[in-house]
């Protein structure tokens, strides 16, 4: 899930811009940057994940390895609602550029919750790294 802050980076200065028409524009891109890398990842970092497990001989019962897990499935729960959230303000950016309305409020409202969702995202992502780099003995 790492091309995150790439896409939010992206995401932001569209957004910084007020203007419905880039938006739209980068919003499309973003919808289908976001299926293409991170989608991909959702699914390959658990196949990996579990390969290296078993090829470097460690445990499923270690402690790094059951936080890592549960902090993989915090970051996928952050990660659905944010797909929804693009979707809809690809859409809403679409509808005001085609009406020559500025973006509404719901957009904003949206963006507000797409952006914040993506700290807590991001230190669950850092959390994991730091896990697999360190794989602390004993965490509980």
């Amino acid at each position: 899930m790492g091309t995150g802050a790439g896409i939010a980076f992206f995401m932001l200065l569209a957004h910084r811009t007020g203007d419905a028409a880039t938006v739209a524009a980068t919003a499309r891109i973003v919808v289908i940057a976001d299926f293409v890398f991170t989608a991909t990842a959702v699914v390959v970092q658990p196949i990996t994940g579990v390969a290296l497990i078993y090829v470097t001989g460690y445990s499923f019962a270690e402690d790094w390895v059951w936080v890592s897990i549960m902090l993989y499935i915090v970051t996928g729960l952050f990660w659905l609602p944010v797909v929804w959230m693009q979707w809809r303000m690809r859409d809403l950016a679409a509808e005001a550029q085609a009406s020559g309305e500025p973006l509404p409020l719901l957009y904003h409202r949206l963006f507000s919750w797409w952006f914040a969702s993506g700290f807590p995202a991001f230190a669950a992502v850092a959390a994991i790294y730091w896990l697999m780099i360190t794989r602390p003995i004993d965490l509980f």
